[in-house]
């Protein structure tokens, strides 16, 4: 099911949005957040509403609604399906007119039924495509035209067998999954992830897993990485608004078990979202 708000009303399907002389169709101004409902429990939602709105800012576009207005729309649109749904909230401002630089910009909610992925490991390749650095695209926010890269990653690992890829900067360090935040433990023990270098969206979740493993006890590492140190990780995992945490059990030819790091790190999640 896809709930969609615009132009003052909700409208249920894939509502269209866009004409073909809009400056997001042709020209790519659009920025998009990912937030989640979860059975009743929207975690962190504020903090991707405000990402959204930073996003918008950073591409030149505006939003017709404050923080409050939105997080009022999300709450209205999650009311509207059952409560043990398991929602993906996606705001997107996008631009309307203007001549490379937008002039207008546009803005539509969308609630659809995404379950949340099983607690089950993944595979990931290391791909030979690189994160952009901040002076080549708009890494600080989430805009669609850094998309089709990802895409590119996923294709490419899929073709080679694998779900999922590990993505480096432009220097050749670890920066990303394609579709999220890394994490691993390395032979001493220790979590580890890439330190946020602006080449890569430092995800909310990414924050939210590190403050609660931190308050649990357990610091977590944040350095540059090389991609072999992956080779002989005792663990691998991801943090991101779709799967929350999952884990990594074969990186290219090493194969490693649901470690108790990621398992800790759902755990502690979980609780952190049904708290709040």
């Amino acid at each position: 099911m896809y709930l969609t708000y615009i132009d003052g009303q909700w409208r249920e399907g894939n509502a269209p949005i866009m004409g073909a002389m809009d400056h997001s169709v042709w020209l790519g101004s659009s920025i998009f957040d990912g937030a989640r409902a979860i059975r009743g429990h929207l975690p962190d939602l504020r903090l991707h509403l405000e990402r959204a709105l930073r996003s918008a800012n950073e591409l030149g576009l505006t939003c017709e609604y404050g923080i409050d207005e939105l997080d009022a729309l999300c709450r209205e649109g999650v009311a509207r399906f059952p409560v043990d749904a398991e929602l993906y909230i996606r705001p997107l401002i996008f631009g309307l007119e203007g001549l490379l630089v937008p002039t207008r910009s546009g803005f539509a909610l969308t609630l659809f039924d995404a379950p949340v992925p099983k607690f089950e490991g993944f595979s990931a390749c290391l791909s030979t495509l690189h994160r952009p650095s901040p002076s080549m695209a708009p890494t600080n926010a989430k805009a669609s035209c850094l998309y089709p890269n990802t895409t590119r990653a996923l294709v490419a690992a899929k073709q080679r067998g694998f779900d999922n890829a590990v993505v480096c900067d432009p220097l050749g360090n670890v920066a990303e999954f394609a579709t999220a935040n890394l994490f691993f433990v390395d032979a001493d023990g220790r979590v580890v992830t890439p330190i946020a270098n602006g080449c890569f969206l430092s995800g909310i979740t990414r924050a939210r897993v590190i403050q609660l493993l931190g308050t649990a006890g357990v610091d977590v590492v944040e350095r540059t990485v090389r991609p072999q140190e992956l080779q002989s990780a005792v663990e691998i995992f991801n943090t991101g608004n779709y799967g929350k945490v999952i884990p990594c059990t074969k990186y290219e030819n090493h194969e490693m078990p649901i470690g108790e790091m990621a398992t800790l790190a759902r755990k502690l999640y979980w609780e952190f979202m049904q708290a709040n």
